[in-house]
């Protein structure tokens, strides 16, 4: 079987399990590190497999538009061109491509054009017109040599009207059918992912979930949450499609989160998990640092290592992480470092906040195999 759940919590919702994919075995529930154009920014490959990373993620519509496809299946596919030997979750390029027109939702006078067919857009950079549709996009996941693959979808950001998001699910199923072909038709070995779209409506959501599961996948990912709507929407619409997905089939939140975001996700049912916020937040100046080891309550603080208080701080960011960070270096250190604009404090505080991350994980399977999360 590809996916093997092997433990569900009696407290909650949450499961442990294991996923088979090309390049080995990945433990669930997971977060994939970003490396949005085959790197993680500032680190190397093997300093995320030190860290703990199964599987990175990285993005198909940037990949294409630089190096392009073309120049990484030379490369003998995408882990070989960036020396990642695990497994990899490419994007759809999708959410990439709509985002270019967030301000009205992908219509109107702007750089990007929905059609049946796909979607047209321009380059950012230097405006060269592309025209992807779901088959190319399969096309370049598959020059890529994907471990799991994503449909191409159409997003659309909170807050957005419900006919609006009834089209953009009408869109979505078509686009999902045509991969699911195209998937077929190159024979495809890695895993595909369908996407289950429809704003914080719950009949939009039962019905693209419907859909998809009609034409089935290998997994099934919720997009179009954590774009604006209030959080107590995105958990009243995760207890509500969660236990209408399949049991046996891995589910992904796309986008997610902050950490106690990602735990309550866990607790909800869910197994995959990607996010910027821990690279991001590491350059903007802000480590994340445990305070309760049991995941109750607030069990972490932020600390903003530009504030002042910590220019003579000469204890780490946080005295039970093991990172190299951690072992090494002092907030005071930290501090003078991102003060200064010094490259090392990139590295450095990318390292500490995906540590944080991978170990919460790790810590979230731990307690759900002990039935105390």
């Amino acid at each position: 079987m590809t996916f093997q759940i092997s433990k569900k919590s009696k407290k909650s919702k949450a499961r442990l399990g294991r996923l088979k994919t090309n390049h080995g075995f990945v433990n669930t529930p997971f977060f994939m590190p970003i490396a949005t154009r085959a790197a993680v920014k500032s680190l190397a490959p093997e300093e995320l497999k030190e860290l703990g990373a199964e599987i990175i993620l990285s993005n198909t519509y940037h990949l294409m538009l630089r190096p392009g496809a073309e120049i990484i299946k030379k490369a003998g596919g995408l882990h070989n061109f960036m020396k990642w030997p695990g497994p990899i979750l490419t994007d759809s390029g999708g959410y990439q491509v709509f985002s270019l027109s967030s301000k009205n939702n992908g219509e109107g006078p702007s750089a990007v054009k929905i059609l049946a067919q796909g979607v047209k857009f321009k380059d950012p950079v230097d405006g060269r017109g592309y025209f992807l549709t779901p088959e190319k996009s399969i096309e370049i996941q598959k020059d890529l040599n994907s471990d799991i693959m994503m449909v191409l979808d159409w997003c659309v950001g909170y807050p957005a009207g419900k006919k609006q998001i009834e089209k953009a699910i009408d869109v979505t199923s078509e686009w999902a059918r045509k991969s699911k072909v195209q998937s077929s038709k190159l024979k495809v070995k890695s895993l595909l992912f369908g996407i289950v779209q429809g704003g914080i409506y719950k009949d939009l959501r039962a019905k693209s979930l419907k859909d998809l599961l009609k034409i089935g996948f290998d997994g099934y990912a919720i997009g179009g949450l954590a774009v604006g709507e209030p959080l107590k929407k995105m958990y009243e619409i995760l207890d509500f499609i969660v236990a209408k997905m399949p049991e046996g089939k891995p589910r992904y939140l796309m986008g997610v989160g902050y950490p106690e975001q990602v735990v309550e996700a866990v607790k909800r049912g869910i197994d995959m998990f990607d996010c910027v916020i821990p690279t991001r937040h590491a350059r903007h100046g802000d480590l994340f640092a445990r305070i309760n080891a049991n995941l109750g309550g607030k069990f972490y603080k932020t600390v903003s290592i530009g504030q002042s208080k910590y220019a003579k701080d000469f204890s780490a960011i946080d005295k039970n992480c093991d990172c190299y960070t951690c072992r090494n270096f002092s907030r005071a250190y930290l501090h003078h470092l991102y003060k200064t604009k010094e490259m090392l404090y990139y590295r450095l505080a990318t390292i500490h906040n995906l540590k944080f991350y991978l170990g919460l994980m790790q810590d979230i399977r731990r307690l759900i195999k002990s039935n105390q999360l």
